[in-house]
C-alpha cells in the first residue's frame, strides 16, 4: 500500500500530494534529490525544496540538512562560506643570530655564468641579509653555500628556519644542522605567513632586479652585490635601523659619500672606539627590541581582528584546503577541499597533525587550512508560532550532548522573540528571548560545538 500526505497552502490556493517515505528509503531518496545528476549537488534549501514537493517523513527537514552538511563531494568542491583562521604566532627574537631564515627565489632566467636561483640567507633580528646566486637548489650546494657565506663569516646560528623544500628538510641538511648543533624548524605546508620576513625580502629582490636588469634579464646576479649594499644601508621599518647598523654598530660608508662628503669620525685611540662601539650597539639593539615587539604587537592586533577562535580536539573530523593544481586537469574544475581528515594530535594552538585513515602518512598542517566537516549554522523562518508563546521541544534532554555533532539553528517565533536550538542533539532552550540576548548564547553553543 502507498500512502500520501495532501499539502495545503494556508490560503488554500494551492496544494500537493507528497508520498510518505518509510525510514528504509529516506537515504535512497536523499541521494537521488542532492547526489545524482538531477540532483546536482545544491545546497540545502534547493534540496529541502525538491525533496519536500514529492515526499514527507518525520524530521525531512533535519535530515535534508545533515545529509548536505556531510556530503563529502560538496565539501570537497565547495568548501565553507567562513575560512577558519588562527591567531597570530609571535616568535620575537633578542640578540644577532639567535634565528634565521633560509629560502631560495626562482627559477629565474639562466644567466651567462649558468645561475637560476638565489640562496636567500637572513637574520631576524638584525634583517642582514645574504643573496647569493646559484646554478640549482640542490641540498650540497644550498649547505656548501650557507657554510661558505653565512657559518664561516658570522658563526653558527642557533635556529634556522625554511620552508618544506626537500633540499631545505634532506638528510645531508638535517646531518648539516645535527653536526653544527643546529635547530632546524620549518613553516607548514601552503602557509607562507608562517616565514613573511623572508617572503617580503624575496618580494624586495625581484622589485629591485626588476628595475636594473637588462632587457634579456639574463645579467640580474650582477646585480645582487650592489641590491645588497642598498638593502642594508636602508633602515629596516621592524627595527628602525639598518642591518648594518644593527650588525656593525656603523653607517655603511655610500658612493654619495665619496661624492658629496661625509664628516669623519674617528676615534682618538682604539680603547675610544671599542667603548663607543659598544655603547653603540648596546643602544642600538635596545631600540630594536622596543620597535620589534611594537610592531609585533600591532601586527597581531590586525591579524587576530579577523581570527575565527576555532580550534579542533583530538578525532575531529575537518576538510584539508589544498590549492594545489594537478597535471593534465582543468584548475576551474578541480576540487581545492579534501578529507575528510581526523585531527591526531594538537601541536599548539593552530598548528595540527591529521590523517585522512588509519595507515596513512600523517600531515602537519596550519588551522588556516582547516575546517569543521559538520559545523553548520543556519536560520530557519518559522511564523506558526506567535511572540512570546513558550516553546518545549518534544522529547528535549540535555544528557545525551555529545552523542551527535552539533548545529546551530534559530527559529522565528515573532518580531522580536527566538528559540536557540542546539542542533541535532536535543538540547533545547525552553523559552524565547529577546534578539539582543541571543548573542552570548549563540556564543556558547559555538564553543560547545569546536570544543566537542
Amino acid at each position: 500500500m502507498v500512502l500520501y500526505r495532501k499539502w495545503e497552502s494556508d490560503d488554500g490556493s494551492s496544494c500537493r500530494w507528497q508520498l510518505i517515505l518509510p525510514k528504509s528509503r529516506i537515504q535512497e531518496v536523499l541521494h537521488e534529490t542532492h547526489d545524482s545528476a538531477s540532483g546536482g549537488h545544491f545546497g540545502v534549501m534547493k534540496t529541502l525544496s525538491k525533496t519536500r514537493e514529492r515526499f514527507y517523513w518525520d524530521r525531512l527537514r533535519a535530515d535534508v540538512e545533515k545529509w548536505c552538511r556531510e556530503c563529502h563531494a560538496c565539501g570537497a568542491r565547495k568548501g565553507p562560506k567562513t575560512r577558519t583562521k588562527g591567531r597570530l604566532q609571535r616568535y620575537n627574537v633578542g640578540a644577532p643570530f639567535e634565528r634565521m631564515a633560509l629560502d631560495i627565489v626562482g627559477p629565474l632566467p639562466v644567466t651567462r655564468k649558468g645561475n637560476r636561483y638565489v640562496l636567500v640567507l637572513m637574520d631576524y633580528f638584525t634583517k642582514w641579509s645574504e643573496a647569493i646566486p646559484i646554478s640549482d637548489q640542490e641540498a650540497s650546494t644550498v649547505a656548501e653555500e650557507l657554510v661558505r657565506a653565512w657559518i664561516s663569516r658570522y658563526g653558527v646560528p642557533m635556529i634556522l628556519h625554511s620552508d618544506q623544500g626537500t633540499n631545505f628538510n634532506s638528510a645531508l641538511f638535517t646531518e648539516l644542522c645535527k653536526l653544527l648543533g643546529i635547530l632546524k624548524t620549518r613553516t607548514t605546508a601552503l602557509h607562507p605567513e608562517s616565514d613573511g620576513m623572508v617572503e617580503r625580502f624575496n618580494r624586495t629582490i625581484l622589485n629591485h632586479l626588476s628595475l636594473f636588469i637588462s632587457k634579456n634579464k639574463t645579467d640580474w646576479d650582477t646585480h645582487l652585490s650592489l641590491f645588497l649594499l642598498a638593502y642594508r644601508s636602508a633602515d629596516h621599518e621592524a627595527t628602525g635601523c639598518t642591518p648594518a647598523d644593527m650588525l656593525f654598530g656603523r653607517t655603511l660608508r655610500l658612493p654619495c659619500d665619496s661624492l658629496f662628503g661625509r664628516p669623519s669620525d674617528t676615534p682618538s685611540s682604539p680603547n675610544e672606539y671599542l667603548n663607543n662601539l659598544e655603547a653603540r650597539l648596546e643602544s642600538v639593539h635596545a631600540f630594536a627590541r622596543e620597535r620589534i615587539k611594537l610592531a609585533s604587537e600591532r601586527m597581531k592586533t590586525r591579524y587576530d581582528s579577523g581570527a575565527t577562535g576555532h580550534h579542533f580536539k583530538e578525532g575531529y573530523q575537518v576538510w584539508m584546503y589544498n590549492p594545489k593544481r594537478r597535471r593534465g586537469l582543468s584548475p576551474k574544475l578541480q576540487q581545492n577541499w579534501e578529507g575528510p581528515y581526523t585531527i591526531v594530535k594538537k601541536l599548539n594552538d593552530v598548528i595540527y597533525r591529521v590523517q585522512r585513515s588509519p595507515k596513512a602518512k600523517a600531515k602537519v598542517i596550519h588551522i588556516n587550512r582547516l575546517t569543521p566537516t559538520g559545523l553548520l549554522i543556519t536560520i530557519t523562518v518559522r511564523c506558526n508560532e506567535t511572540a512570546g508563546t513558550s516553546v518545549f521541544e518534544e522529547g528535549s534532554s540535555v544528557t545525551n550532548m555529545e552523542s551527535r555533532f552539533p548545529a546551530m539553528k534559530v527559529l522565528w517565533l515573532g518580531r522580536k522573540f527566538y528559540k536557540v536550538k542546539h542542533g541535532v542533539t536535543s538540547a533545547t532552550l525552553r523559552a524565547p528571548m529577546a534578539l539582543a540576548t541571543i548573542l552570548s548564547i549563540w556564543q556558547h553553543l559555538a564553543t560547545l560545538a569546536t570544543n566537542r
